[in-house]
Parts: structure tokens; C-alpha cells; sequence
């Protein structure tokens, strides 16, 4: 009887790395210039890895990522300024004029990183101690996530009083005062005040504090979490797909923008006011 030996064709060499491993390497050289290879090694090994300090210098090479040196020069100023953009705040005021020729002011406060906008309140005549409630407000609302903003930019406005300031030290928040007629050294909150009169205010006839609180209130929903922002597949500032979110808003954002073709027939200025829905309740402001 003759036996012949069977043995299972094997490739050469190691198994290739996991893709999923491979990704984690060329993320952990990206977002941290400095690292070396040992250091990625040992970041590897903390999350269940075990991987070679040759392997990722071969991965790295691979992927076109230079060795840490080479990585930490090529940090550019944009890169350099997004690095703190998840602990900062940016605060402003925003005037519109009513349709009796009556200015409002509007408080809101702006998230740096993510562009999440919070109007906190609308008056005909902002006192100090009205910011000052609408800041407590702010920090009551975020919660725990307060304790990861270190830093306010406002300007100089006489209404930014020392209490004011008082309020986001106790947070741990240091107050970044604007040099003194410098718009651009708080370009976030001045480009959002551009993008709310151009989309929403400068197309309707407000009536007053109450109508212009709840345009204000359903555009800042509407702008949180259904409008596509300039970044990769034009995202939300959820980072969804508008398609994937339900239109929580769109009865209400199209009963505002109709109040203009009211008042366009030449109906009375309490439609405009009554095309909207009722305003969302809250604290003072």
C-alpha cells in the first residue's frame, strides 16, 4: 500500500497585519506628529496590540508618513490653531431691526470645534446683569460638558461686566478679551452673524422680541442639526447626513418663511408673528 505525504500549500513569510491595525497605526502617527515608533508601539500594546517597532516603520513608510521629526516640521499654522479649537468659546451680539423700526439685540454663544450655536436671549435693552443671567444659563444647559471649556473670546462691550467674567472663572473658563475695534479677532461669531441675517432675518419682517426669539431659536435648531457645513460629504454639526435625521423642524421653518409672502399680500403685521410657532419657554432673557 503506498502512502503519499499531503501538506497544506502555506505563503511565505508572516500573515499580513489586520486592516483594522493598520488604520489605528497610520491614525495615532497622524494626529500625534511627535510620536516615534517606539511610542506607537507601546500606545498599541496598551490597547491589546502587539506589534513590532519595525512593522509600523513599515506600515508608515508604506502609507508615504514620515518618520516623527520629519512629521512634527510639517505641522502647518491651520493644524496649529485647530489644536485648542474643542476648549474654546466664542460670545457676541447680533442687533436686527424690527419692522416698527425698533432695534433687538441678540446674545449667543458659538462652540469653536464644532460651530454649535446657542441663542440665549433676545432684549430691546441689554443690561449687564441680563448677560450675566444668560451665562448661567449657558453652563446650566452644557452641564458636564462645560468643564472642557478653558477659554471665552468677547469684546470689549460694556455689558461684559466683571460678574460676567466671574461666571465662567468658577467653570475654570479664562476670559479672552478683543483688542479694541478688531471684529476679525472674533471672525467665528462675526461670520455666524453674516450667515443668520443672510438666510434667516434679512428675508423676514420681524414684528418683535417674541417673533424674532422664535425665528432665532428654530434657525439655530435648523443650523445644529440639519444644515450641511463646508467639510468632507457635507455634514452636519452632528456629523450625520442630513437624509439619515428626521425634519424635526421643517413645518416650523416653513411656516417662518412664509410669513413674508403675508406680509407681501398685504396682510397684517401680526401674521408674520402668528406664521411662526408659539416661542419655546425659558429662563430669563
Amino acid at each position: 500500500m503506498h502512502w503519499k505525504w499531503r501538506q497544506t500549500t502555506v505563503g511565505p513569510g508572516r500573515p499580513p497585519l489586520p486592516e483594522e491595525t493598520v488604520a489605528l497605526i497610520q491614525r495615532l502617527a497622524t494626529e500625534n506628529p511627535t510620536w516615534g515608533y517606539v511610542r506607537i508601539q507601546g500606545e498599541l500594546r496598551r490597547l491589546g496590540h502587539r506589534v513590532a517597532a519595525a512593522t509600523i516603520r513599515r506600515v508608515l513608510r508604506r502609507s508615504g508618513l514620515p518618520p516623527a521629526p520629519q512629521r512634527a516640521s510639517q505641522q502647518t499654522w491651520r493644524s496649529f490653531l485647530r489644536a485648542p479649537a474643542h476648549t474654546l468659546l466664542a460670545c457676541d451680539f447680533m442687533h436686527v431691526e424690527t419692522v416698527f423700526l425698533k432695534r433687538l439685540y441678540v446674545f449667543f454663544v458659538m462652540e469653536i470645534k464644532t460651530r454649535r450655536i446657542h441663542v440665549l436671549g433676545v432684549t430691546a435693552r441689554p443690561t449687564g446683569a441680563w448677560v450675566t443671567q444668560l451665562a448661567r444659563n449657558l453652563l446650566m444647559d452644557l452641564e458636564e460638558r462645560a468643564e472642557c471649556f478653558r477659554f471665552l473670546i468677547r469684546d470689549r462691550d460694556s455689558k461684559f461686566t466683571a460678574a460676567f467674567d466671574a461666571v465662567f472663572a468658577d467653570n475654570g473658563t479664562a476670559i479672552i478679551p478683543t483688542p479694541p475695534q478688531s471684529p476679525r479677532s472674533n471672525a467665528f461669531a462675526e461670520r455666524w452673524i453674516r450667515t443668520a441675517r443672510t438666510e434667516c432675518t434679512d428675508r423676514l419682517l420681524i414684528t418683535g422680541e417674541r417673533h424674532l426669539r422664535t425665528v432665532l431659536t428654530t434657525y439655530a435648531q435648523h443650523y445644529n442639526a440639519r444644515r450641511p457645513h463646508r467639510c468632507p460629504d457635507h455634514l452636519t454639526i452632528d456629523r450625520e447626513r442630513p437624509a439619515q435625521q428626521p425634519d424635526r423642524n421643517n413645518d416650523t421653518l416653513q411656516a417662518i418663511c412664509t410669513s413674508r409672502r403675508h406680509w407681501g399680500s398685504g396682510r397684517s403685521g401680526r401674521a408674520s408673528a402668528n406664521a411662526a410657532s408659539p416661542a419655546a419657554p425659558g429662563r430669563s432673557g
